[in-house]
């Protein structure tokens, strides 16, 4: 029952040390009040373990009840808490009424701590005999001068008249009295809520000639009346008008949980514009004034609540929320800016725009927890406010593009990822961005930025001041070209600087020079000294300051230079279509094929600290080979001109066919005007292909089955038999997974014609289990079957093992019986859910997570789009790589996919594949920031590809 009183097994420290019911009865008979506190304590402490002790009544009553000390009447209390009280026949015990007596007495002892602590015993009591001759004496603690013995007193009669009605029949009135001329405020609140939960009439009545002290109450009584109006309201000829203006009235409390209290309760009250701003104002108000983080975000989940039912009622305090960026916590911040960013509209969007621009001015002055991170935020959320509202973007994207030259690579990335999406969008503000990020070329720092900056000039520079703009900055970047003939010039130069050693040396010596020093002596260097000075020299060189692009060519950024090489190429291609000049012409692309070839000659030499790869190579030949052409090869220009531009256009369409998609599931009506009304207790079994009410939702939501039917066949799939049907103990196990919790549903089956006493399965884990408790041990029958439940808890998302064993005792008390259990594995799958995120955000995460798990394929289907379909399908990921890129047919394909779990970890993949005689070879890479996840989605791979059905016609491979 519930209202049994529950108890904790504690673990005692020896328990040989375990004192006799003789020795206990001793030491109460003959100790002095320290060494009864003692010898209680130990009672007390066998009684929770189980032990009720039963012969030490009479001796508790004799030799401890008498004593005055204070420590020794609580312990008191308790052991009358938990000491059996009744006979086997359920009758009360003849020694209880010395209990009675004594506990009269200390109602009325002159100590009111003694007297309210009694009094608060009695809230425990369930023996209406032990109850009745109490009565009087609680009754007349209502008028004791202390307010701690009334307010327990108020708690007592509340007990009493709970679940004694008869006891005290008129208690309601009696506390109606009483709360009319008590002062304290702790008394009135318990009083207020013995009314309330008594007789809700008492209550609002005596509400009803307070209306204007509420204001003044203290922050529990206020808390109090808050709970009363929620009651009341569902009443049809309550006051709802007083209700709520005395709900807005408490908006203005000085107490934080009374103010968040009373906008839960206006919002449930009405949903009038006036009453929906308020409580809003209220969730902002918290939000900038509690300390606590996760306060803060509990408020801010609560705003964006309120959001989705009244979105057009909160525009205007869209500004307000962006107060709530002045939190240092980065948590706080980005749930914030979420939820501002869906409440921007186009009345608004010039004022949110402003003040994310004014915050992401404040990062470069000020110093922030997590600053760059907090830049890459705001950064986003610009971004994402630009491309939404077109009439801001012209503004947005000169103030972000300041940011091209920041050290944060992150920050700078995200910039040219937004202007990209620009220059792709908005076509009028070309001309403009292609000055700006001329402007600002040399400032850039990282070779991310600069192939994108590249990457947008190449396709959006369309007049013949732009590119040539654009090659007079690309050669200030590189400097003086040949690169290699110039750095080789510096190196002799650092060589002729150094004093000339003697013209003639023997011809013999060769292991050893002489130098002339400074003060005209000779010295000796030998030939280490010599290649060690030669390699100071070309460090030297090599340290000297370079413009940007050419210290990161040097550096081995063979990449950027491959992309340099494309964007020149299409300069130089569509320079000649737009230019007549062909001496103009001819010399631009010389210019270009001279950068081009000086790219290839430095990395096939010692200057760079590593040489130049083969794909970089082989594009930067494409690319002379391409210029070498012109104007003959066609397809070549509609490549570089067109198609690279047709790619980019259907990334963009297709990132904005998920947008869309999205925003129209979020404006998705969930419940309809016309939607039939579901009465589930009228409802039969058979009735459910209309439809299912919330009610009926939130059971199986509960139950974990919210994702899939509740059929006995999808039950007894997730049954796993835990030992053979030969065994003396048959067992078998329902595995039900919601979120952090699994519950096994254990079956035990005696199969032999003996009792089984004293069986326990004993569970152990592998991986983040945890047991939250140990089956109690349990006697079956012959023939006899038991249920058994075992709740484990998870708290990170990877494969876990549960295994253990059954043990009993047999016939004889020394023969224990053992049997082994088989393993239960929990399946990862349980805990991922397909997710998206953008692609620099995967490539971020890709660079920075550290566990890596590379899978080879091995399967037996042949095509490669349906294996990357089986492929999410067994794995519950979503593919970020766009519809068009995978479409076609070329014998190869790779794409990315991502996932997270419920505890909010990443799971990134990339599928590489190649078809071959009918075949697919290739490899799955997975990383994640734990193994545990990475080694897991390895092995689901491994273990779904080798389950797949072979083929019509072709036998079954077994592994």
């Amino acid at each position: 029952m519930a209202d049994q009183n529950a108890y904790t097994v504690i673990q005692q420290d020896d328990d040989k040390e375990q004192p006799t019911v003789q020795e206990l009865r001793k030491q109460l008979e003959t100790g002095k009040d320290e060494q009864k506190i003692e010898t209680m304590k130990k009672i007390l402490l066998i009684m929770l373990n189980g032990d009720p002790l039963s012969q030490l009544l009479m001796h508790v009553i004799r030799f401890v009840v008498p004593s005055k000390n204070k420590a020794l009447k609580k312990l008191l209390l308790i052991y009358w808490e938990i000491c059996p009280k009744t006979n086997p026949d359920g009758k009360l015990k003849q020694e209880m009424v010395l209990v009675c007596n004594n506990l009269r007495t200390d109602i009325l002892h002159p100590n009111e701590f003694v007297r309210g602590s009694t009094l608060r015993f009695l809230c425990k009591l369930r023996e209406a005999e032990l109850l009745e001759p109490l009565v009087p004496a609680v009754r007349t603690c209502l008028e004791h001068r202390h307010p701690y013995v009334r307010k327990n007193a108020v708690l007592a009669i509340f007990s009493i008249f709970k679940y004694f009605e008869y006891l005290i029949p008129d208690a309601p009135e009696l506390i109606q009295t009483y709360l009319t001329n008590e002062t304290d405020q702790n008394c009135k609140r318990n009083a207020f809520m013995m009314l309330m939960n008594t007789k809700q009439a008492l209550a609002v009545q005596y509400l009803n000639t307070v209306f204007n002290q509420i204001p003044a109450f203290d922050e529990l009584l206020q808390l109090s009346v808050i709970e009363l109006i929620r009651k009341d309201c569902r009443n049809p000829t309550a006051d709802k008008a007083k209700y709520i203006q005395c709900i807005f009235s408490l908006l203005h409390s000085s107490s934080h949980s009374v103010k968040y209290e009373a906008a839960n309760t206006l919002i449930a009250l009405t949903s009038h514009t006036s009453a929906v701003r308020a409580a809003a104002s209220c969730y902002i108000e918290l939000a900038l004034k509690e300390s606590d983080n996760n306060v803060k975000l509990i408020v801010l989940e609560r705003i964006n609540e309120l959001r989705e039912k009244h979105d057009r009622v909160l525009e205007d305090l869209v500004m307000d929320i962006l107060r709530v960026l002045s939190s240092p916590d980065i948590e706080v911040r980005r749930k914030c800016l979420k939820i501002a960013l869906e409440m921007v509209t186009s009345r608004n969007v010039n004022e949110v725009v402003g003040a994310l621009k004014k915050d992401l001015v404040k990062t470069h002055d000020q110093e922030y927890e997590k600053n760059n991170e907090y830049r890459q935020l705001l950064i986003n959320a610009i971004h994402s406010c630009a491309i939404k509202f077109s009439e801001v973007a012209a503004d947005v994207v000169h103030v972000l593009m300041e940011f091209l030259g920041e050290s944060n690579n992150a920050a700078a990335v995200d910039v040219m990822a937004f202007v990209r999406e620009v220059m792709e969008k908005f076509p009028d503000l070309r001309p403009s961005i292609i000055e700006k990020l001329l402007q600002t070329f040399m400032d850039m720092k990282t070779g991310r930025v600069f192939r994108g900056a590249l990457w947008i000039i190449g396709e959006y520079a369309l007049d013949i001041p732009a590119i040539e703009e654009t090659m007079r900055q690309v050669r200030s970047a590189l400097g003086e070209i040949p690169i290699l003939a110039s750095e080789q010039r510096l190196l002799e130069e650092a060589h002729s600087d150094q004093p000339a050693a003697a013209e003639s040396r023997p011809a013999e010596v060769t292991s050893t020079a002489r130098r002339v020093l400074a003060d005209g002596t000779y010295a000796t260097e030998s030939a280490f000294s010599s290649k060690a000075t030669d390699k100071a020299k070309l460090d030297a060189v090599k340290a000297a300051y370079k413009p940007p692009l050419r210290a990161l060519l040097l550096n081995g950024d063979y990449f950027l230079g491959a992309v340099l090489s494309t964007a020149l190429t299409k300069l130089v291609l569509r320079y000649a279509e737009i230019n007549g000049d062909q001496v103009k012409v001819n010399t631009l692309k010389s210019e270009a094929m001279l950068i081009m070839t000086s790219i290839i000659r430095v990395g096939r030499s010692d200057f760079p600290s590593a040489p130049i790869d083969e794909d970089s190579h082989d594009r930067i030949t494409t690319c002379l080979r391409t210029l070498s052409l012109i104007p003959e090869d066609d397809m070549m220009r509609e490549i570089f001109l067109a198609d690279c531009r047709r790619a980019f256009s259907q990334l963009v369409q297709s990132q904005d066919k998920v947008n869309k998609k999205k925003a129209a599931e979020k404006k998705e009506v969930k419940v309809h005007a016309d939607d039939a009304i579901f009465f589930r207790q009228l409802k039969s079994k058979r009735s459910t292909a209309d439809g299912t009410d919330e009610y009926e939702l939130d059971i199986t939501r509960a139950t974990g089955v919210a994702d899939r039917s509740d059929n006995l066949a999808s039950k007894l799939s997730r049954v796993v038999q835990l030992t053979g049907f030969s065994d003396p103990v048959y067992a078998e196990a329902y595995v039900n997974v919601h979120q952090y919790d699994i519950l096994l549903d254990i079956l035990i089956v005696n199969q032999t014609s003996e009792t089984l006493q004293n069986l326990t399965v004993e569970f152990s884990t592998l991986g983040d289990l945890k047991l939250v408790e140990r089956p109690a041990p349990y006697t079956i029958g012959p023939h006899g079957f038991h249920g058994i439940k075992a709740n484990i808890k998870v708290s990170s998302t990877e494969t876990g093992v549960i295994f253990g064993n059954i043990v009993y005792d047999g016939p004889s008390t020394s023969d224990t019986n053992c049997v082994i259990l088989n393993d239960v594995h929990i399946d990862i799958m349980d805990y991922i859910k397909p997710a998206s995120c953008t692609e620099t955000q995967f490539r971020m995460m890709w660079s920075e997570f550290e566990w890596e798990n590379k899978v080879n394929v091995n399967t037996n289907i042949t095509d490669l789009r349906e294996y990357l379909d089986h492929i999410l399908r067994s794995t519950n990921m979503n593919c970020l790589t766009p519809e068009h890129a995978l479409s076609g047919e070329c014998g190869f394909l790779a794409a990315n996919m991502y996932a997270r779990s419920i505890f909010g970890e990443d799971a990134l993949a990339n599928i590489c594949l190649e078809k071959q005689d009918d075949a697919i070879t290739g490899h799955i890479r997975i990383r994640s920031k734990t193994q545990g996840i990475a080694l897991s989605l390895g092995d689901k791979i491994t273990l779904s590809q080798k389950n797949v059905a072979p083929p019509v016609g072709q036998s079954p491979a077994y592994t």
